[in-house]
């Protein structure tokens, strides 16, 4: 199922003895638009940390009490490499947050997620022997704040067309499917419409802008989306007819 990250925000994340905090970000990375990691509020539980939950720890989410269960105890999330506020997060790092929860490296391997397709699977996988030199390889990935690049505008091939607005994204790989884009400060009777990542060419990150291989018409006349309706397949069917790409569940 496909959901908005700004729907996510605020969220419980519940350790098996408590609550560890609420939803604040996710970090995703630039190469796949895959969320490697939810950044937790722990307010006053562990001041002055930012404290990261792997989507390999969360259980089956409850949307109706809005709560992300995590299959560990508070003090696993506690005693978890410390990472400050306005630190960004290395290779270095991740390598030792993956090595303290025994999890497998999402980037060591040939899947979306290493050697599986969605983080689910592993959850309980012994980390496999990965040398350093082949970590390297592997790993061009840089991760980014979500919250970040909203608001950042949108180049297309002829000229500046909205901003980021929100994300949608895919709950079982936790794959960016679409960016929402907000057209309405730049077009006159603008709407809101979303496009696939794999049409983004480059986040300019000193400029703050995301530049996308499409034409200010494309988007301008794109199937207007609704936050309110959900994203069905029909829909998702007129998208890719109208910009003529390749469906990605084809």
């Amino acid at each position: 199922m496909l959901r908005s990250i700004d729907e996510l925000l605020g969220y419980v994340l519940a350790a098996e003895d408590g609550e560890v905090g609420r939803c604040k970000d996710f970090l995703f990375d630039d190469r796949h638009w895959t969320i490697r990691f939810m950044v937790a509020d722990t307010g006053k539980w562990l001041p002055g940390r930012k404290v990261l939950i792997s989507p390999i720890s969360l259980g089956e989410p409850d949307w109706t009490d809005r709560k992300f269960p995590i299959r560990m105890a508070k003090g696993q999330v506690e005693n978890s490499p410390p990472l400050e506020e306005d630190m960004p997060v290395s290779q270095e790092y991740e390598t030792r947050f993956f090595n303290y929860y025994g999890y497998p490296y999402y980037w060591a391997g040939a899947g979306l997620w290493g050697s599986a397709a969605y983080p689910g699977a592993l959850y309980g996988v012994p980390q496999a022997d990965v040398r350093q030199e082949q970590m390297e390889e592997q790993r061009p990935n840089h991760l980014r704040s979500a919250k970040e690049v909203e608001g950042y505008r949108i180049d297309a091939t002829d000229g500046h067309i909205g901003h980021v607005e929100d994300y949608i994204v895919e709950e079982e790989t936790w794959t960016i499917r679409y960016v929402i884009l907000d057209t309405r400060n730049w077009l006159p009777g603008g709407k809101k419409v979303i496009i696939s990542p794999e049409w983004a060419q480059a986040i300019q990150w000193e400029k703050k802008e995301l530049v996308v291989d499409l034409t200010k018409d494309a988007i301008k006349n794109a199937p207007e989306y609704d936050p309110s309706v959900p994203i069905n397949r029909e829909y998702e069917v007129r998208l890719y007819d109208f910009y003529g790409r390749p469906r990605y569940w084809s």
